[in-house]
Parts: structure tokens; C-alpha cells; sequence
């Protein structure tokens, strides 16, 4: 064990379960309305607390057992076995597994930003679980744990290079985003903007900050390749917020500060694939592009494909993890067929489970409240609370 690299992770560790709780959170929450704000944090929360105990049970196993190619098996379920001198690498495995336990967490929260404002929490939770089980938990395996697309698996030697999860987090995340959102129709009222851009900021400072965790952590190290990965995470961002304002300004005459953040968020997710392989004015680049690519992305999918992605998911982490994806084998770091080969079999596995697992659960728990419920709120129909005093 290094005394260095396990006080370095448990930091990023806390960094990472902070961009969720409650940085995401707040994010979200901002972007919809006042009615809604209770059952967004309630969403995010109640996905946090499930998926901690689920990871504990089979999920880690099954990304990081030694099973198989395809699955990591159930040898290391409950965490049988690993003591608190059990190592991987040189960290003490427990740390591993509580820092891997954040990413897993991260995953299934970020979905809820498609279905925000009109999901059953029941559809919600059982969805996540499963989801979390079946599509990231086997998907980590294939590229982080040493399974199919890993060096030495389909792709030769040399296999994908996804350095924080554009593909094993971003791709899977927003690509089921999509999905949910085209399978549950829009909301029937689209247009109110925004309750809170207030909180919608907090929380992108949160989550940037939190990034640092994301991207730095997944060194493991405590060393020169983890202070790179901050930097260049942070120059990306920087970037991208300003391509994103910067393009808002020439096509609508001023920049907001919703569009921003959202770069801002944009930069760090596209970023993700690549941080541990690139230098600076790589990153600039990465997040100068991805300003203005995720942006357009949003216009395709909000207004000419009509899709009632609420709060852009799969247009900013979706296309911004694959985009970065595709950077690394862009920019000399990575394989072609390697990144290509696995933004293909990963993305044509994540909407076929997640499509059989959206229709099998609706028939158990209908995936979208009723009409009464949408109107009045989700805080108030579903929980039986309110974000804020209205009689005040």
C-alpha cells in the first residue's frame, strides 16, 4: 500500500460522490420546475442510497471479478474475501471499491435528467437497479476490468482507451437517456423555463470541482499523470464555457449563463475519455469543440427531432463522452478500430437492454404518472411535499 495514493483517492473519492450528492442534484433540480425540484433530489438521493448497497452486493463483483471476458462473476459479491490489507494495486481494494461505488452511482443519476418532471419514482428506482446490473456493471467489466475490450481482448494489444468513462459512463448514460425519453413522449408543457438558474449554477461548480476526482482519481496515483488529468479537466471545461457562449452570442444575439454552465459541463464530459492521455492545448481543443458540437446537438435533438429530452442529457454527456472517445484515437492516443469497435458493440448493447428493460418493468410499474399528477407536480402527487413555501 502507498500512503500517498490512498490519501490522494480517498479525497477523489468524496470529489466524486459530490458531483452527485448534491451537486447533480442542485444541477437538475435548477432546471425544472418549482414543482418538480423535491422529486429530482429525491430521484438522484434515493438512486445514490440503492445503487451503494446494489454495488455491495454483485455490482462490483461483476465489473471488476476475474470471471471471464464477458462478466466478472460473483466471487467478490459482498465483498467476500478483501480485508482491510487486501490491496489492488497499490491501494487498499475497500478504497477501490468505494471509489468505483461513486461512478456507479454517477451512472444512473445522470438519466435523470431525460425523464425529469414526468417518471414514476417506482419505474425510477427499480429501472436504476437493474440498469446498473445489467448494462453498466457488465459494460465496466468489458473496458475497466480487464474484460473484452480491454488490452489483449477483440481490439489486440491495444485495446480501448476510456481513461474516467466517456464510454463506460457518458455513453451508456446518455445513450438510455435518449431512449427513455423517445419511449415516455414529451411533457405536457415544454416551455417553462428554468425555476432556479441560481441553483443550476451552484450545482456546475460543484460538479466541475467534483470532476477533479473523476478524472484525477482514475489515475489511482497520487503522481504527475493525476495532476495532468486535473488540468487538463479543467482547461476543457474552461474552453467549452466559452465556445458555448461565445456560439450563443453569434446565433442569438447574447450568451446566458444556463448555456455556461451547460458548456461548462459539455467541456469536463468530453474530456473525460481523454484525461489521462492529452496534454493542455489538446484539452483547449477537445473543449473548444465540444462547446459549440454539444450545442448543436441539443438544437437536433430539442427542436428539429423534437425529442423531450428534458434536460439534454444524451446532447451533452452523450455526445460529449462519445465525442471525446473519438478524440483519443483523433489525437494519437488510441487505437481507431479499438474506440470506434467499442462506441459501436457498447452503444448497440446499452439501447437494446435498456429498451427490454424499460417495456419488461412498465408492466410491472408504469414508467410515466398520470396526467393529473404531471400537472399538479411530482413533488406534491408523488411525495406529498413542496420545494418551498408558497403561502409565505
Amino acid at each position: 500500500m502507498n500512503g500517498a495514493d490512498t490519501a490522494w483517492i480517498m479525497v477523489a473519492t468524496g470529489l466524486v460522490l459530490f458531483m452527485s450528492l448534491p451537486g447533480l442534484a442542485l444541477f437538475y433540480g435548477g432546471l425544472v420546475r418549482a414543482r418538480n425540484v423535491l422529486s429530482v433530489f429525491m430521484q438522484v438521493f434515493g438512486i445514490a442510497a440503492l445503487i451503494s448497497v446494489l454495488w455491495l452486493l454483485v455490482g462490483y463483483s461483476i465489473a471488476f471479478g476475474e470471471a471471464g471476458p464477458l462478466w466478472g462473476g460473483l466471487a467478490k459479491a459482498g465483498l467476500r474475501g478483501i480485508t482491510a490489507d487486501s490491496l489492488h494495486g497499490t491501494l487498499p481494494e475497500v478504497l477501490f471499491f468505494t471509489f468505483q461505488m461513486t461512478f456507479a452511482i454517477i451512472t444512473p443519476a445522470l438519466i435523470v435528467g431525460a425523464y425529469a418532471e414526468r417518471i414514476s419514482f417506482g419505474f425510477v428506482m427499480l429501472f436504476s437497479a437493474l440498469w446498473m446490473l445489467v448494462v453498466y456493471a457488465p459494460v465496466t467489466h468489458w473496458i475497466w476490468g480487464g474484460g473484452l475490450m480491454a488490452d489483449g481482448g477483440i481490439f489486440g494489444a491495444t485495446g480501448t482507451r476510456d481513461f474516467a468513462g466517456g464510454i463506460v459512463v457518458h455513453e451508456t448514460a446518455g445513450l438510455a437517456a435518449l431512449l427513455l425519453a423517445v419511449m415516455l413522449g414529451a411533457r405536457r408543457n415544454r416551455t417553462t423555463p428554468p425555476h432556479s438558474p441560481g441553483l443550476t449554477a451552484i450545482g456546475a461548480g460543484m460538479l466541475w470541482v467534483g470532476w477533479f476526482g473523476f478524472n484525477g482519481g482514475s489515475q489511482l496515483a497520487a503522481d504527475g499523470h493525476a495532476a495532468m488529468a486535473i488540468t487538463v479537466t479543467h482547461l476543457s471545461a474552461a474552453a467549452a464555457s466559452l465556445s458555448w457562449m461565445a456560439w450563443e452570442r453569434i446565433k442569438f444575439g447574447r450568451a446566458s449563463m444556463i448555456g455556461l454552465v451547460t458548456g461548462s459541463i459539455a467541456g469536463l464530459a468530453s474530456i473525460t475519455p481523454a484525461a489521462g492521455y492529452v496534454g493542455p492545448l489538446e484539452a483547449l481543443l477537445i473543449g473548444g469543440v465540444a462547446g459549440v458540437l454539444c450545442q448543436e446537438a441539443v438544437d437536433l435533438i430539442r427542436h428539429r427531432l423534437a425529442i423531450d429530452d428534458t434536460l439534454d442529457v444524451f446532447a451533452v454527456h452523450g455526445v460529449g463522452g462519445i465525442f471525446g472517445s473519438v478524440m483519443v484515437a483523433a489525437l494519437g492516443h488510441g487505437a481507431w478500430v479499438a474506440q470506434l469497435g467499442a462506441l459501436a458493440l457498447v452503444g448497440v448493447y446499452t439501447l437494446a437492454v435498456t429498451w427490454v428493460l424499460a417495456r419488461a418493468i412498465n408492466l410491472v410499474l408504469p414508467m410515466r404518472v398520470d396526467a393529473e399528477t404531471e400537472h399538479t407536480g411530482l413533488d406534491l402527487g408523488t411525495h406529498g411535499e413542496r420545494a418551498y413555501d408558497t403561502a409565505s
